[in-house]
């Protein structure tokens, strides 16, 4: 071992601060010269802010990129992923190709989606072409389900504007801005209910583009039966899997949460769709996953001193279809234990794992995506590695 790693971090969370002290690593200020810093998104704007003139030695990495919210706001999100397809299309890539109809072949993996107040002219028309249809209606910078609403009238967004007597959608906060997309009303259900998967990403660079996917993703259900009824627009127990809504819920279990690992969710469909069939499902969201990512890179600041864990929200319809439906920064527990180290050397994820390296920069070159038991590579050079267990899976030469 070449020496202990110095951390500090700005968040005070017990699960993250034990996964440090667990490696033996030393807890420094931030004033003193550290390795590792477990920043919040604020602190990493701080730091990357031209005012500062702060500059990261060699030797320090941090858990942000600069403007990783080019992936992780959702508006931008779906702005970057539309250039993309532009940018595809123009260079007459085989990607970009449409069917009869105007729709990606292949690149159409998020649902139709316009910016509001920007986009409202265009979502009216859009609108208007399936009067019966139901959209669903997010705020830009929130999380956790806050602020989402589900509309099937027009008159529904009046509520939102500060003057309902003009055409134009304006949002009652002047610095806040919305997404409305279509709400994906045949969703695949399971004992009745809606579930979407998270499933956790980490990126240790944009160019190359190297990734890797955590195996111990899961499931979250809702926990009221599913119905596309309009009587039910305004159940979020019915539509929305986030747990910080079910949690308040009557038939909420606090055991479980309501939810599934992805193992068990791919056991459940091989055993009610065939595995060939499911094994199709998780190779389509792979590629979701990846040309997310390959739509940001172009805009991503790919500073070598940073890394990012990414909570990717997928749901799945009745034709098993995956549809991507936003890209958020995980909690700090749920990821605690992938932390990188380049004076440490190779580090065990968790304690009873055998000896494999931690994810990121400091891995060995080559990642892999790996999800339900499968694992192929993503990179340059990149082969399937042995099993290491469930966890992270790089790839070796």
């Amino acid at each position: 071992m070449a020496g202990k790693v110095k951390w500090v971090t700005d968040i005070e969370k017990s699960v993250l601060i034990n996964n440090f002290e667990k490696r033996g690593w030393v807890q420094v200020t931030e004033s003193e010269d550290w390795n590792f810093y477990w920043m919040s998104v604020q602190t990493i704007r701080n730091v990357f802010s031209v005012e500062t003139g702060y500059r990261l030695s060699d030797d320090q990495i941090v858990n942000h990129f600069p403007n990783h919210y080019e992936l992780t706001r959702k508006d931008l999100m779906v702005k970057n992923i539309k250039r993309y397809r532009k940018e595809l299309e123009k260079e007459g890539s085989p990607l970009a190709e449409k069917d009869e109809s105007g729709k990606y072949l292949y690149l159409d993996f998020v649902p139709v989606t316009y910016m509001l107040p920007a986009d409202y002219n265009l979502f009216v028309e859009e609108f208007r072409k399936s009067p019966s249809s139901t959209w669903i209606m997010k705020p830009c910078g929130r999380a956790q389900g806050k602020g989402i609403f589900l509309i099937n009238k027009l008159s529904q967004i009046k509520k939102w504007s500060r003057d309902s007597k003009t055409s134009s959608f304006v949002s009652q906060s002047p610095k806040e801005a919305y997404v409305i997309s279509l709400y994906i009303s045949n969703p695949l259900l399971i004992g009745g209910r809606k579930f979407d998967l998270r499933l956790y990403v980490l990126v240790s660079t944009y160019r190359p583009l190297r990734c890797y996917m955590y195996k111990l993703g899961f499931c979250r259900f809702c926990t009221v039966k599913y119905t596309p009824s309009t009587s039910e627009l305004d159940n979020m127990f019915v539509h929305l899997t986030n747990v910080a809504i079910q949690k308040h819920g009557e038939d909420y279990n606090h055991i479980h949460g309501g939810k599934w690992t992805v193992s068990n969710l791919r056991l459940y469909l091989e055993s009610t769709r065939g595995k060939e069939v499911t094994s199709k499902l998780f190779d389509e969201i792979h590629w979701i996953i990846v040309q997310s990512l390959k739509a940001v890179a172009p805009v991503m600041n790919n500073d070598k001193h940073c890394f990012e864990c990414y909570g990717y929200d997928i749901i799945i319809d009745d034709r098993l279809k995956p549809w991507l439906i936003e890209v958020t920064g995980p909690p700090v527990g749920a990821l605690a234990p992938v932390l990188p180290a380049r004076r440490a050397g190779p580090v065990p994820l968790l304690p009873d794992e055998r000896g494999a390296p931690a994810a990121g920069r400091f891995a060995p070159r080559g990642p892999a995506l790996s999800s339900g038991g499968t694992s192929f590579p993503f990179g340059k050079g990149a082969h399937t590695p042995d099993p290491l267990g469930p966890w992270w899976r790089p790839v070796r030469r």
